[in-house]
């Protein structure tokens, strides 16, 4: 069954000189306005488009692309606000609505916000929410298993760390002391399942936990440091002795794992490591 909000494929049917009518199934025949038709489109040709409702509540097809589709957690920007609620770009030439009702908090243009899609039931629009919690429900069952990788959106900090909306779904946490970036409120970042703790609760993490992943990240590693030091004219006053803070901040790894990558790196003969730092090996 074929929905606004979604993307889709769909076959052009009718070519006018106002747009070209899609086959939409059980929305039936839906426009492609002029200006989003590629010249060479013709009756029978399949084109993508993302289907919404336009200013008439009718549904309409545009080739652009929506930051977040219909079910999804986006980080959205308030560009107007009138006596009804806010409206955020969401990248179409229609913003997306917010009602006053749905707002955790009175929206401010220029502000972003964490918000989700839904469709409203009276007008059957696409409506957003930035009352999240309301959409993740924590009691509801998943089948999320250790080491899976997932999508995130960091969503909250607290004193363990960072709160994290799982594939549009589930909250999670990626503990602080776990984090060696630099992570902001609103940031898509790819992760993984830690740990599924007794109580339901997700613990997160952002290193490949799979056999696999462990010898792709220490040779990311070395490439990070050894990059670095071809910056820095193959010489840096970094060591095993550096302060983890340094360590974070140059290359967005913990200090173990920077230890690691030098202790590979010299081992392979490609490193010196010396009391005032380390340096690539003249060859």
């Amino acid at each position: 069954m074929i929905t606004i909000g979604k993307t889709y494929r769909l076959k052009a049917v009718k070519k006018l000189d106002f747009g070209v009518y899609l086959d939409a199934d059980n929305l039936y025949e839906v426009l492609l306005p002029k200006k989003y038709v590629p010249r060479d489109l013709k009756p029978g040709d399949e084109i993508e488009v993302f289907l919404y409702l336009d200013s008439e509540e009718r549904p309409v097809a545009t080739t652009q692309k929506p930051r977040a589709q219909l079910g999804e957690f986006a980080y959205l920007p308030v560009v107007d606000i009138n006596k009804t609620g806010a409206f955020l770009d969401w990248g179409l030439d229609k913003d997306l609505f917010v009602p006053f009702g749905e707002q955790h908090r009175p929206m401010e243009i220029g502000r972003s916000y964490i918000v989700y899609l839904y469709l409203d039931k009276l007008k059957g629009r696409i409506t957003a929410s930035s009352k999240i919690d309301k959409f993740l429900d924590d009691e509801k069952t998943h089948d999320f298993t250790a080491r899976q990788p997932v999508h995130l959106l960091i969503a909250n900090s607290t004193d363990l760390g960072f709160k994290a909306i799982i594939n549009n779904s589930h909250w999670g946490v990626l503990y602080k002391n776990e984090v060696h970036q630099r992570l902001s409120f609103g940031q898509s970042i790819e992760g993984f399942i830690k740990y599924i703790r007794p109580d339901g609760k997700i613990d997160l993490t952002l290193q490949n936990l799979s056999t696999e992943g462990v010898g792709e990240t220490r040779d990311k590693n070395e490439k990070l440091i050894l990059d670095y030091l071809k910056q820095q004219g193959n010489f840096a006053p970094i060591h095993d002795k550096t302060d983890p803070a340094v360590i974070s901040d140059l290359f967005g790894i913990s200090k173990k794992a920077f230890k690691k990558a030098i202790s590979n790196l010299y081992k392979k003969h490609i490193i010196n490591i010396e009391k005032d730092g380390i340096n690539i090996v003249k060859k």
